[in-house]
């Protein structure tokens, strides 16, 4: 014996239908089979409608009613030959005729009672069954219509109705023994001991299937569907959702509870009671597994099986000293709300018993606050307790697994995804089974927790990288060049997947939640994008409420590293190669650390000093350790190595310049290298990441270009002024040489001192074999006193900064829900 259950998707066209029937004919040739179908898709909503138009005495019930009318006699005249159709229209037309005095009376009355509500929902399932069990019969298979009303009784709770279970299992058994018909059964409604009809709940059809399958102790229960199975999340919600192939009965159920759609909550128990597996199966793709749901050992494989939410509730806290230590004052606040008929879907109460917090439905929370006003009037006068409050507009958020039982970290990992994603819990809620761990958020934050869990416990194995990237010149365009070349290779090898979500000039900017191509730009900008305004920007990025999202700086402009604390309120990490933040004021520089570690975002900032190569990082890394820096040497500037290295004294200092500005090693304007201000910019990040408080009107910066040059109208002009003074820089050069020395333009940090300037270093020197344009950097610490920690290799060039970009946010991307770990 198999249930099959059909629900509205399956049974809302004719070629879904004829689908179902290819289903029943093929399975009941293998097992006896019952078949319980729910209404056609969308009807069930056009009957409330209906019958909320005519209580309030509007007319528009009856266009809806002839409308419904027409689909189904349509969907017979198509199933059904012109010989069998006449007597099926006719029972069809008994139906509607019943159902429009119904609906007549009650706009004559305008009043909609609980029962007459239910009596015209049922109709749905009454009309798609029959037409069903009609069809079935064309078909050939011996088929029989089975009013559910007459087998499920259940008490007159109108709307969501308790089940008599006793008598309904009786009831079943007897009229299914002996039958070897297919039973095409009603789902959703049932009746009182008085015959008054009564529905299940929404999703009601699932527990009829799993009603009578526990009763006539069938081997499987089959809920035929639109979706291949139970997903790891809300399909809707979550895109990088994943079928289960199995859960617990446990499972099932927490995930039901908490909003899971393809199973309605009650389902579960009475197969449970009877160990009757439960598949999920797609309709329109039979051939997918789907998932199953049993009694056998849960797959822990996997921590957290499932993510699911209640998309709206309203959460009630009472708060008050007089609860402190007063036996019974929960049971009380309990017992008031069963009186007033106030579901509970969630309870925690601080260890303090200062506070008691709930969560329940938002119709039913003014009902809540108006009986616990009541009750508690007296506890409130006195000051027992201090306030009753209500906060709307919430969601629930439940992570369930059985593979969560016993394990250390989960509920650390969960809280700590979604503090780097700056979402806020309200609430928290862990049964002693370990296997629920439930979380109450905003609701404007609910699909931003529900992707953030999800990827915290990989249950797409992705890692989704939200970019939002401002300045798209020379190292932007090279930074999204590399995102081309390796996102593929990134997304196979490391599961990682970047999307291009914003971006943005100085003019123009433009934003896609589902991502934007990195080539094409900034030519798109022109066409597509919109003024540029840095908070408007802002604004628009955190609106999509995306996990994961990394502001990328790639400019040299003030404003954007002045908007860095805007960006990291807002919960962005940022990734920057702009070294104005950095290297502004000292408190500037202190409050965006705090900034970043208040925010739990990361602010990563590798190219500030030496292009690509982990500077840094590595001095970071020795801070952490313990080590004490005494020394910092470094020669910071790609352009102002390359110039030394080639400068030979023969050559005129002028024209060295001139050579290094064509093959692109300076600055538009050579100025901007030869006064020393960009390496003094380093020294400084340099010595702050040491932890030396440190201004940049303490550094002592020898700016190489001579004085009658500095207000130059022109880089021609420049260059001509430079050019005479091309003898003193060969007097320098000829001076070092004389000494078996070399000139060296180096930072340095020692005793307090910290200068920039063009010095004379001998072969015994850590930089003497420096060559090209590669920089050069030496730590001398207490770990390192005899021989200095050197990094050395390319410092400059836009393809090595873009590569330290992206080497940021592989720190951030490869670290578990952007931890706060040294990386």
């Amino acid at each position: 014996m198999r249930i099959l259950k059909f629900g509205g998707t399956s049974v809302g066209s004719e070629s879904a239908i004829r689908q179902v029937l290819k289903l029943i004919t093929e399975k009941q040739k293998e097992d006896r089979i019952q078949v319980v179908v729910s209404a056609f898709g969308g009807v069930t909503n056009t009957l409330e409608e209906m019958v909320s138009d005519a209580s309030a005495g509007r007319d528009e019930y009856r266009k809806q009613l002839k409308k419904v009318e027409q689909r189904h006699v349509d969907m017979v005249r198509t199933l059904i030959g012109v010989q069998g159709q006449s007597s099926v229209l006719t029972e069809l037309k008994v139906l509607f005729n019943e159902l429009e005095d119904v609906l007549h009376g009650v706009s004559l009355t305008h009043e909609l009672t609980g029962r007459t509500h239910d009596f015209v929902l049922g109709f749905g399932e009454r009309l798609s069954a029959f037409v069903l069990s009609a069809a079935l019969q064309e078909q050939g298979i011996d088929a029989e219509y089975v009013d559910a009303r007459s087998i499920i009784k259940t008490n007159a709770d109108f709307g969501n109705a308790r089940v008599l279970t006793t008598e309904t299992t009786q009831n079943i058994r007897e009229y299914f023994e002996n039958r070897d018909t297919v039973g095409v059964v009603t789902g959703f409604i049932a009746s009182t001991e008085t015959g008054e009809t009564t529905t299940l709940g929404r999703g009601g059809s699932d527990y009829t299937a799993s009603l009578i399958g526990a009763a006539l102790d069938a081997d499987a229960i089959e809920i035929w569907t639109d979706v291949e199975g139970i997903m790891t999340a809300d399909p809707r919600k979550v895109e990088r959702h994943l079928p289960i192939q199995k859960l617990s009965y446990e499972e099932a159920m927490e995930l039901s509870h908490f909003g899971a759609e393809v199973i309605y909550p009650p389902t579960v128990y009475p197969a449970m009671s009877a160990s009757i597996p439960i598949y999920i199966k797609n309709t329109f793709k039979p051939e997918s597994p789907g998932t199953v749901i049993n009694r056998e050992p849960a797959d822990i494989s996997t921590n957290v099986k499932g993510i699911s939410s209640i998309d709206e509730v309203t959460l009630i806290t009472l708060k008050g000293s007089g609860m402190i230590g007063v036996s019974g004052f929960a049971a009380r606040i309990f017992s008031v709300l069963a009186d007033a008929g106030v579901n509970i879907i969630m309870i925690t109460q601080a260890s303090s018993e200062h506070t008691v917090c709930f969560a329940v439905m938002p119709r039913q929370a003014p009902q809540a606050i108006q009986s616990l006003k009541t009750n508690f009037s007296f506890e409130l006068k006195e000051g027992m307790i201090d306030e009753i409050k209500e906060e709307s507009n919430c969601s629930i958020v439940a992570a369930v697994g059985e593979g969560m039982k016993h394990t250390p970290g989960i509920s650390g990992r969960l809280f700590r995804a979604l503090g780097r994603n700056g979402i806020n819990v309200r609430a928290i809620a862990q049964g002693s089974s370990e296997r629920n761990i439930s979380v109450v958020v905003k609701k404007k934050d609910l699909s931003k927790t529900l992707n953030t869990i999800h990827d915290a416990f990989f249950l797409s194995k992705i890692k989704s990288v939200n970019l939002f990237l401002v300045g798209v010149g020379l190292i932007g365009n090279k930074v999204l060049e590399l995102f081309e070349k390796q996102a593929e290779l990134l997304f196979k090898e490391h599961n990682i997947a970047f999307n291009l979500c914003g971006i943005a000039n100085s003019r123009y900017y433009k934003i896609e939640q589902k991502g934007m191509p990195f080539t094409g730009w900034p030519e798109r900008l022109e066409e597509d994008g919109k003024p540029m305004d840095l908070q408007t920007f802002l604004d628009e990025a955190g609106e999509l409420n995306l996990p994961n999202s990394l502001f990328i700086d790639c400019t040299a402009s003030s404003e954007v590293a002045d908007f860095y604390p805007e960006v990291m309120r807002a919960n962005f990490s940022v990734v920057t190669a702009n070294k104005k933040a950095n290297s502004g004021t000292l408190h500037h520089y202190q409050a965006l650390q705090e900034l970043a570690l208040k925010h739990n975002v990361m602010y990563l900032y590798e190219t500030n000093v030496g292009a690509g190569l982990p500077v840094v990082k590595t001095l970071k890394e020795q801070v952490l350790a313990g080590d004490k820096i005494t020394k910092i040497e470094g020669v910071l500037s790609g352009t102002l190595s390359y110039i030394f290295n080639t400068y030979d004294g023969e050559t005129p200092f002028s024209e060295v310049v001139r050579t290094a500005l064509e093959k692109g090693f300076t600055e538009p304007d050579p100025r901007e290298d030869l006064n020393g201000r960009d390496v003094a910019r380093k020294l400084l990040i340099l010595c702050r990441e040491a932890g030396i408080e440190v201004e940049m009107s303490d550094l002592t910066v020898e700016n190489l270009v001579p004085e009658s040059a500095r207000e130059a109208d022109s880089v021609e002009d420049f260059f001509e002024k430079l050019s005479d003074f091309d003898d003193e820089f060969k007097k320098r050069y000829d001076k070092a040489a004389s000494n078996g020395h070399r000139l060296c333009y180096i930072a340095s940090y020692e005793d307090g001192e910290a200068t920039v300037s063009l010095e004379e270093i001998d072969d015994e020197h850590p930089f003497s074999g420096l060559s090209g344009s590669d920089n050069i950097i030496a730590f001398h610490t207490q770990h390192y006193r005899d021989t200095p920690l050197v990094v050395k290799g390319p410092g400059a060039g836009a393809e090595v900064t873009a590569g330290g970009i992206l080497a940021d946010i592989l720190r951030i991307s490869n670290v578990p829900a952007f931890s706060n770990e040294v990386v």
